[in-house]
């Protein structure tokens, strides 16, 4: 089958370290290990996170408001639009709906290729915890409009397609799982002597937290679990891995808890391995890749009854859904005192996360690109569908051969 030619929209594709960011530089070092080419659209800055993989052409942005370390894409220029005609794509993977990927979907639509759309992010969720609760239903109904225009829609996790069906995405929803390096994240990466250098008593049982140190990621949550192990004096100590605005707050509220900063490779490994329990009280993910890594990594997860940890974690088997987030402590240090319970959970948990195959889950993703070149329309072809468009500048937006 032929080599193809994909145009990826990204938010952020290097500048800062998450989650979409290592699963899109995968997702494109994979295609091209393929043969496929890749062109990704995207901010940029002086003072990237990582190497991006594949070609970086950097689109005009602004600092977000009030979230400066990120930043918000301002469309697609002339000169960015000339360079994606020269590309000739077959296919636009759009990875977040903001004004980058909205200005992208209309050029696909004119050009007749397939749009498809990737669902890394609940943005919508994310007004409540910055003083905008009341913006969370326009929202969630802007996101289920851009997403009912693309051929495709993937999604991480069984939970978050039922979420997007239920909140009208109507679009053809597809499994876009997650893998895990099992070897990276792996029991046997403990080290005892790590955790004592750190200050954490053999006895005591450490839990872990692992992500952007944001007020969404349920800190609120994580400062009163703190609050209560010292309250009742428990031999229970927390584990912090992560940098982000709230990291120096947070350093101060909690201090018998040990802040790593930003982790990776074989340091993060060690970090998750000497760990005994893992903490995602997060309400906004729509996977959690921690928490698969955590899972790898031997830990028994403690999350939120949330999209993307009920579709990971076997309630009872691998670790625990807690539904009454005032229950977290409760579930927490019973599993602290009782070390037969946490160390069967650890081996189910091991034994999970060889269901998460990164190859696997590349292959999948590729056969549904080319399931989506199949599809004789897109959803919503607009009216200037097939027929030279007129661009900002007045030229002719013509399709490119491909």
């Amino acid at each position: 089958m032929k080599p193809l030619k994909i145009a990826l929209f990204s938010g952020n594709y290097n500048y800062v370290m998450d989650g979409p960011v290592r699963c899109l530089n995968r997702l494109v070092a994979f295609l091209q290990d393929q043969g496929h080419e890749v062109m990704v659209f995207a901010p940029t800055t002086d003072r990237p996170a990582c190497k991006p993989a594949g070609t970086l052409i950097s689109v005009p942005s602004t600092p977000l408001p009030g979230r400066s370390e990120y930043r918000l894409a301002l469309g697609l220029p002339k000169a960015v639009r000339a360079q994606l005609e020269a590309f000739g794509p077959d296919l636009f993977h759009l990875s977040a709906p903001d004004w980058l990927r909205h200005s992208a979907l209309k050029l696909a639509h004119r050009w007749g290729a397939p749009a498809v759309a990737s669902f890394h992010t609940r943005f919508d969720t994310y007004a409540r915890y910055y003083g905008g609760a009341w913006l969370e239903a326009a929202l969630t109904a802007v996101l289920t409009r851009f997403y009912n225009r693309c051929t495709h829609v993937y999604v991480p996790s069984v939970s978050m397609l039922e979420t997007l069906q239920s909140q009208g995405v109507t679009s053809d929803l597809r499994i876009w799982s997650r893998g895990v390096d099992r070897i990276q994240f792996d029991p046997a990466n403990r080290d005892m002597d790590w955790r004592r250098a750190n200050g954490v008593q053999d006895h005591e049982t450490l839990v872990v937290f692992v992500g952007r140190l944001v007020l969404e990621k349920g800190l609120d949550k994580l400062e009163a679990l703190y609050d209560e192990a010292e309250r009742t004096g428990a031999p229970i100590r927390f584990l912090v891995v992560g940098d982000g605005p709230e990291r120096e707050r947070l350093a101060e509220r909690m201090p018998r808890a040990v802040f790593t900063g930003y982790l990776s490779d074989a340091p993060l490994g060690r970090a998750y391995a000497s760990g005994d329990l893992f903490f995602n009280p997060s309400v906004t993910e729509t996977f959690g890749n921690v928490t698969l890594e955590a899972l790898a990594s031997g830990l028994p997860a403690i999350c939120a009854d949330a999209t993307g940890s009920t579709s990971i974690v076997a309630h009872g088997r691998t670790g625990l859904i807690v539904h009454n987030q005032d229950e977290f402590y409760a579930e927490i240090a019973a599993l602290a005192a009782d070390p037969q319970r946490r160390g069967a959970m650890s081996q189910a948990a091991r034994a999970e996360s060889a269901r998460y195959d990164w190859d696997a889950v590349m292959r999948g993703l590729l056969d549904n690109y080319r399931d989506a070149l199949a599809t004789d329309e897109p959803p919503y072809p607009g009216p200037y569908a097939h027929v030279p468009a007129m661009g900002a500048a007045g030229y002719a937006e013509s399709a490119p051969s491909r």
